[in-house]
């Protein structure tokens, strides 16, 4: 079938678009690079953009040969996988009852979980309420207060809604009970949920820095992205000292470039190996509640 002219128009216009916004998106990310890579004399006068002047790596080599950022890389790296896991275990264990239409209380539960979407205690009586737990300054409080999300658990069980019931049906009528038709029916259907809500859940914990600040004084157990806030506005005051005894006033500018990218390359290595199961996860049994 030969496409009309009109459509050939429409699909050129339409990737032109694309293009733009992607440009738009790239554009602090390149810029950002160039600005790490750069030397303090470009950065001074203004002339970094696209591509680095004066190429150097003092801004890397200065983050990398810090302790603090490496142990805060590894630890945030720490956090992300566990902090997920215990999310997916959470969400799934949330969702999959609910499933369930003859579940006594369903619609009772149901609505009890929506309702703290829109209507929470705030910030002062969570900080109360874990102090009185004794889970401040305690990492567990960097992971198991905030480990569900009533949102990604509603796409879970729009997810697990949609699987023809005849097969969990099948399964329990060969004498398989709930934990069994989770394990060996649901789950293994559900990787394009699972992946996508992973990305989620991954990526909130890798970029979460207001927990720490607010309930974690130790800096040991500081996330990469605090210790990255904390970096960007003290560096801001303070001159850099070179090998040759001097100041380079340019080099905060690249450093902190420098120490974004470091945080940020990590978890942008991750999508890729997601991006398949993306919109598959987000979309399907959305239409049924």
């Amino acid at each position: 079938m030969i496409k009309s002219k009109r459509s050939t128009f429409g699909d050129r216009l339409l990737i032109g678009f694309c293009a733009v916004i992607i440009g738009i998106c790239l554009f602090p990310l390149v810029n950002l690079a160039a600005r790490s890579l750069s030397s303090s004399e470009a950065l001074i006068k203004g002339e970094v953009s696209f591509w680095p002047k004066g190429f150097n790596v003092d801004a890397y080599r200065l983050v990398l040969s810090d302790g603090k950022f490496s142990w805060a890389l590894a630890w945030t790296a720490f956090l992300t996988v566990v902090g997920t896991f215990l999310s997916l275990f959470m969400t799934t264990i949330c969702a999959y009852p609910l499933t369930y239409d003859n579940l006594k209380g369903r619609k009772f539960f149901n609505a009890l979980i929506i309702f703290t979407m829109y209507f929470s205690a705030g910030t002062i009586p969570t900080y109360l309420l874990l102090k009185d737990i004794h889970m401040l300054n305690r990492p567990i409080v960097l992971v198991l207060p905030f480990c569900l999300s009533v949102f990604n658990m509603i796409i879970m069980k729009s997810f697990l809604h949609g699987i023809p019931e005849s097969l969990r049906e099948s399964a329990e009528i060969d004498g398989a009970g709930p934990i069994r038709v989770l394990i060996h029916v649901y789950l293994p259907l559900s990787t394009p949920v699972l992946a996508t809500l992973a990305l989620f859940y991954a990526v909130g914990r890798w970029n979460g820095y207001s927990d720490a600040l607010m309930f974690m004084s130790e800096r040991k157990f500081y996330p990469i992205q605090l210790l990255l806030f904390n970096l960007i506005n003290a560096v801001s005051n303070i001159d850099i000292v070179t090998a040759e005894g001097g100041t380079a006033p340019g080099l905060t500018e690249s450093l902190k470039a420098a120490a974004i990218m470091f945080a940020t390359v990590p978890i942008l290595v991750v999508y890729p190996f997601l991006q398949r199961y993306f919109i598959a996860g987000a979309t399907l049994g959305a239409e049924k509640g």
